[in-house]
């Protein structure tokens, strides 16, 4: 199986070009090259396939092999990987996702793509949308009692469910004890993302991210994308803003005239490689 690393701000992910490559047993196959001592070393696994509705397919798994709905760092990838290598012209493409279709403008120097703005969607903030157990409405401010310790938590699903927790210094605070705590907390039927933050000013922000499935990684362009919405609505943000990472920065605009969140920012290629393991094989 051929594979290609690459990395949006740090959260990195081995792509397969489904096109012309078979991966079998995707979820095996992913916990095996994400593995960081025994395997390639990554957040997941993207598969970059067919689709009958948009230019290209995109699925993602997990280090754990759960597949996700979407990821905004790695659909960057996905469309410099495409461009880059010819699979496209376009400047503008499509991908499916299990979060839907998404519109992905791509920004080319010198016949590759070094950034690309995601236009993510519209983020999804009734309590059942997310998903989270409790009454209808929003989760704005809501308190939430996790492993014996009050929290006051906004929700916002970008295709995949988060939890934003503002603190005084995500630097500081033990992401990867309440990480957990967070993602299996039976408030979430389907488990969350969770963005630990501190605003900054009104257009900046800092945050970690704890991604369910993965632990704590280097960035998550849904979870910035959620970030984002939850400044804005509690009113600590205006809607443009500038988020950093652990892994480097992302612009966002969550856009008042068609609701769409659009997360700017770099897609780099790592290395490509070869994979000799079990659960893919080449197409004969």
């Amino acid at each position: 199986m051929k594979f290609t690393k690459m990395h949006g701000i740090g959260n990195d992910y081995i792509y397969v070009n489904g096109f012309e490559e078979q991966v079998d047993h995707p979820a095996e196959v992913a916990r095996a090259v994400s593995d960081r001592h025994f395997g390639i070393g990554s957040d997941g696994l993207i598969l970059i396939l067919p689709s009958t509705q948009a230019d290209f397919r995109m699925r993602m798994f997990n280090a754990d092999g759960s597949e996700a709905q979407m990821c905004g760092n790695g659909i960057r990838c996905l469309a410099k990987y495409v461009y880059d290598r010819g699979m496209t012209q376009k400047t503008t493409i499509q991908v499916e996702t299990l979060a839907g279709v998404l519109a992905l403008q791509l920004f080319p120097s010198h016949g590759v793509v070094d950034k690309v703005c995601v236009k993510m969607g519209e983020p999804r903030l009734e309590r059942a949308l997310i998903p989270m157990q409790g009454p209808e409405g929003r989760v704005l401010r809501e308190p939430l009692v996790v492993n014996g310790t009050m929290f006051e938590v906004t929700a916002v699903s970008m295709g995949n469910p988060h939890c934003v927790v503002f603190v005084d210094d995500p630097q500081t605070f033990d992401v990867t004890s309440w990480g957990p705590h967070f993602e299996h907390h039976p408030a979430f039927p389907e488990g969350v993302n969770t963005e630990f933050v501190r605003v900054l000013d009104a257009q900046t922000f800092s945050m970690r991210v704890w991604e369910r499935g993965s632990g704590e990684t280097l960035a998550c362009g849904t979870g910035a994308s959620a970030v984002a919405v939850a400044c804005y609505l509690t009113g600590r943000t205006g809607r443009r803003m500038t988020g950093h990472l652990r892994g480097g920065s992302l612009e966002l605009e969550w856009n008042e005239i068609d609701n769409q969140v659009y997360m700017t920012g770099p897609a780099v290629e790592v290395f490509n490689g070869e994979w000799y393991r079990k659960g893919a094989h080449q197409h004969d």
